[in-house]
């Protein structure tokens, strides 16, 4: 896909049936969010949307206006590690079943991480069993 700054791309799929199962990379792990790795987290973001396809405002700002909608869920907030305990890795969901942002950091780009996220993405809120449906 390439990367249209100021375009919003529109993806669905299907929760019904079998979805794959996650596939990690070596050297990476999925762990919780907390508010402590919020800053991590802009920082991340910020770099990810670095060439365009998405960006974040500073970081007081991109804090409050998440962490203050109603469609904020802390646990709908996805992180992967290195063996290093780096952020590489993140996706935000809203409780409507919504991405809200998915960003690998451009060096670990290419392994399958976004890939493996969307996978658990779909499996969280499979059957509604993580995400609210509207």
């Amino acid at each position: 896909m390439t990367s249209m700054a100021g375009t919003v791309i529109r993806m669905r799929r299907s929760l019904d049936g079998p979805l794959p199962a996650p596939a990690w990379p070596e050297g990476v792990r999925l762990t919780s969010f907390s508010p402590m790795d919020a800053p991590e987290a802009h920082a991340l973001f910020t770099i990810g949307y670095a060439n365009g396809g998405g960006g974040v405002g500073g970081f007081d700002d991109w804090w409050t206006n998440l962490s203050t909608d109603g469609e904020y869920d802390p646990t709908l907030f996805f992180l992967v590690r290195d063996s290093e305990d780096r952020l590489v890795g993140a996706a935000q969901c809203w409780t409507s079943a919504f991405v809200k942002d998915l960003v690998v950091h451009p060096l670990w780009r290419r392994r399958g991480i976004g890939l493996a996220l969307l996978f658990h993405v779909f499996a969280s809120s499979a059957n509604g069993e993580r995400l609210r449906w509207s």
